[in-house]
């Protein structure tokens, strides 16, 4: 019974089989396991082993200990090996079209023909992780407002949400927005970006805001770098020396006006960009 014959049948053993939850990164290598005990002590050169995909084309093929290439679909040639020891199969460069269901099927050769002796199907999930949060602001104005963008690339699944933070030392304001997205046609990774005009509340006590990009299935939050808005409290005498020192980037503002002046300024943090739940 070759192996061509053997597919005929397959789909019909598949139900009920227990199915392991395999998680890969695009680019990287994936491990679909085959954990076989081999109770009876078999060869391989007794046994024809094989993996295929939910499409039923094959990965890989062990025939009687020997590799055979000619069932294998040309989209997994030279992407695979096989770890004897502990019954795995790698399939490397990792593409996001990888993901889906795979199965392993171990048969032993007898007189008569092939036995099934052992099958286990794996759920293949692939992950792309954003770049960290690109986060720019502009128009600067005497209200306060400022026109927020934030943009983050080459990542897989698509994001749950992205938003801009405002903390200040006693709250924390989320500013929400509509993410936009597009998605690559050969590597079906997504760019994502967002983009708002926000006026902020009247500058009280030193300010932080940060873009937050959040990601599913894995929980992560990925921070942009600070921007950092400092309030700078001074008595009358210090407020002149200071409007020297500022008016080239602040209209002339009475006395009264010029006793909390607001500096902006964006400042790279050394954190990492990624907090994990």
């Amino acid at each position: 019974m070759g192996l061509s014959n053997i597919f005929l049948v397959v789909s019909f053993l598949l139900s009920g089989v227990a199915s392991l939850k395999i998680q890969a990164y695009f680019n990287e290598t994936a491990d679909l396991p085959c954990p076989f005990t081999n109770s009876q002590n078999l060869s391989l050169g007794e046994l024809v082993v094989f993996w295929q995909n939910q499409e039923m084309s094959v990965l890989y093929e062990l025939y009687l200990g020997k590799e055979k290439p000619d069932n294998v679909d040309p989209k997994y040639m030279g992407r695979t090996s096989f770890d004897w020891d502990n019954w795995t199969l790698r399939l490397h460069n990792i593409q996001i079209k990888d993901k889906g269901s795979y199965q392993c099927f171990i048969h032993h050769k007898k007189p008569k023909g092939l036995v099934s002796i052992y099958q286990m199907s794996s759920d293949l999930s692939v992950l792309a992780n954003f770049s960290q949060p690109v986060m720019s602001i502009s128009n600067i104005t005497e209200n306060l407002s400022r026109n927020l963008t934030c943009s983050s690339i080459q990542g897989y699944p698509e994001p749950k949400k992205m938003s801009f933070l405002l903390k200040t030392e006693n709250s924390t304001i989320v500013y929400d927005g509509d993410m936009q997205k597009s998605q690559d046609n050969v590597t079906e990774l997504y760019n994502v970006s967002i983009s708002l005009s926000v006026s902020l509340p009247e500058a009280t006590s030193n300010m932080t805001i940060l873009c937050v990009l959040q990601t599913e299935p894995m929980k992560t939050q990925f921070f942009s770098s600070p921007y950092y808005i400092e309030t700078i409290k001074m008595d009358r005498e210090e407020s002149e020396q200071i409007k020297k020192r500022v008016e080239i980037h602040v209209p002339k503002r009475s006395d009264e006006e010029i006793q909390c002046v607001v500096h902006s300024l964006k400042i790279p943090s050394d954190d990492k960009s990624a907090t994990h739940f």
